[in-house]
């Protein structure tokens, strides 16, 4: 499968797309103002301690607090110091109470699980986890794993008698799938660099210094992309700036140096997203409709609790068999949904509608190429297959707001809801606000300041409706349209004398007033 990774580096974002057969599977942005700091280690300092949740929130120095889970906290003697002296956790105690492992006001170093997303703080834990290329070394416990990505078990069982004959003693590895058909040699060098690194972070924290504060910022984008995405099977890495160039062909050097040929540096006027299609394919991920191939579509509805996703037929009539139909479009759909899920970082319970089918079989082959697409998605995913009620459920792990979050604001007019009041639901609540305006004050008059849609449909049948509003309400209507107004917002103003109203007439000829007679005023 032809693979490429492309770095567009401007002076306030950097942004990573990852193309598979030419179509855009991954994307990942970062500005200078709003940095991840998932992967980041903190000293932080226990604000609240919650027993009935079994947690605590801890000040790490972000806009929230972060949230520690007592499944979260290392309880090894060696490595946690206990909030309580007389009252350790007993050796083989399996649910230790919060209470007995921190207190309000302790210092505490944790590292960022999850970064804050929506309401909700930073996830944090104590279990320190340092990625390299190959390995993944855990200082805070001593046991060896592999990545479940690599599925053979013979290959496994080498991948982790390699490890455990360098593993640093009193700490942890677990063997990543870039690992596969390496040896004990490739594996050196990455743990001798993390170990070190593990040894500064130790010396920064055993410092004297402010509470909170940061002991190791995660890398940059474009280092954990060299680290992460930049495999043997991609074709080409191609970034447009001279600096992170250089800087990519000296990691590269270090961790690959067979893959150096494979990186490229851009240099034109013309954007490199545009060269490729990347900025076109962008706008399309914030769309809910999304066409497949075959003329049927799929419509993307993320809420706050799950995903709903719904396929459709649309466009494409199939042959003479409607289960071929339909078994088609749904095996293509199932493929471009696991496209989609991973493009814009679809997080948490997700449900797809498929178009039913009769037969089981073609169920499970629906099943079957969707957790083979899946398959590709570097994020923990798990498909729990047809519900009773003929949706197929599943799960991606939630590491990250999604990604339209980034690109994307809540709308200003309708607050977010895609949807806004109807002008007669509006006029209706102009109408009972004019009436309790006027019920006790003897007015004259009100300017009413309307959306030019409103002002419409007050003014249909030439502005009967409005004359009949104003007997009603005993007093004269002054209406002027105004385009800057919100279709759901009006402004009142009181208008106490006959003169007042002339004047406003006389300076705004865009004010509307039914039979309306000017006093003389000479």
């Amino acid at each position: 499968m032809s693979k490429r990774i492309i770095i567009d580096v401007q002076h306030e974002q950097i942004r990573v797309a990852f193309l598979e057969k030419g179509e855009l599977v991954e994307i990942h942005i970062e500005d200078n103002d709003q940095q991840r700091v998932a992967g980041n280690i903190y000293r932080g300092r226990v604000v609240n301690v919650l027993p009935g949740m079994q947690a605590a929130f801890v000040d790490i120095g972000l806009e929230k607090n972060a949230f520690l889970y007592v499944g979260d906290i290392n309880t090894d003697k060696s490595v946690f110091e206990f909030a309580d002296s007389s009252n350790r956790v007993e050796e083989g105690l399996c649910n230790p109470s919060i209470r007995d492992l921190l207190k309000v006001g302790q210092e505490i170093t944790v590292q960022v699980q999850k970064e804050p997303i929506g309401t909700k703080g930073a996830k944090v834990t104590t279990h320190i986890t340092l990625p390299g290329r190959y390995m993944v070394l855990m200082p805070t416990v001593n046991y060896v794993g592999v990545s479940r990505r690599i599925e053979d078990e013979e290959e496994r069982q080498q991948l982790k008698k390699a490890a455990e004959r360098i593993k640093p003693e009193n700490m942890g590895l677990i063997v990543r799938t870039a690992a596969l058909e390496k040896d004990s040699s490739d594996f050196e060098p990455d743990v001798e660099f993390l170990v070190r690194l593990w040894n500064k972070i130790k010396d920064r924290e055993r410092r004297r210094g402010r509470v909170p504060r940061l002991l190791h910022k995660d890398e940059s984008i474009i280092y954990r992309t060299v680290r992460d995405l930049f495999t043997g099977d991609v074709d080409k890495l191609i970034i447009n700036e001279k600096n992170q160039y250089y800087k990519i062909l000296e990691w590269v050097d270090f961790i690959s140096p067979n893959l150096k040929s494979c990186v490229e540096y851009y240099e034109s006027n013309r954007s490199i997203f545009e060269l490729y299609g990347i900025e076109d394919k962008i706008e399309k991920i914030i769309q809910k409709k999304v066409w497949l191939k075959n003329g049927g579509h799929i419509i993307i509805e993320p809420t706050e609790a799950l995903t709903a996703i719904d396929v459709n037929t649309g466009k494409y009539v199939g042959g003479v068999n409607l289960e071929d139909t339909v078994l088609n479009t749904n095996l293509e759909a199932a493929e471009e949904i696991a496209r989609q899920i991973r493009l814009r970082d679809l997080g948490g319970i997700i449900i797809i509608d498929f178009i039913d089918m009769e037969m089981e079989e073609h169920r499970q082959q629906v099943v079957e190429v969707l957790k083979a697409a899946l398959k590709r998605d570097r994020t923990k995913t798990n498909v729990l297959g047809f519900t009773d009620l003929g949706l197929v459920e599943m799960t991606r792990k939630k590491v990250r707001d999604r990604l339209s979050q980034s690109l994307l604001r809540p709308c200003p007019y309708c607050s977010g809801t895609g949807k806004v009041y109807s002008e007669n639901l509006v006029l209706s609540k102009l109408e009972r606000e004019l009436e309790r305006l006027t019920q006790n004050n003897s007015l004259f008059g009100i300017l009413v300041e309307v959306h030019p849609a409103v002002g419409r449909l007050w003014m249909e049948e030439d502005g009967r409706g409005l004359e009949i509003l104003e007997g009603a309400l005993n007093c004269k209507i002054l209406l002027r349209a105004d385009n800057s107004l919100h279709v759901e917002d009006f402004q009142l103003t009181p208008v106490q004398t006959l003169r007042e109203a002339e004047r406003l007439l006389k300076e705004d000829d865009s004010i509307y007033a039914s039979d309306f007679v000017f006093i003389s005023t000479t």
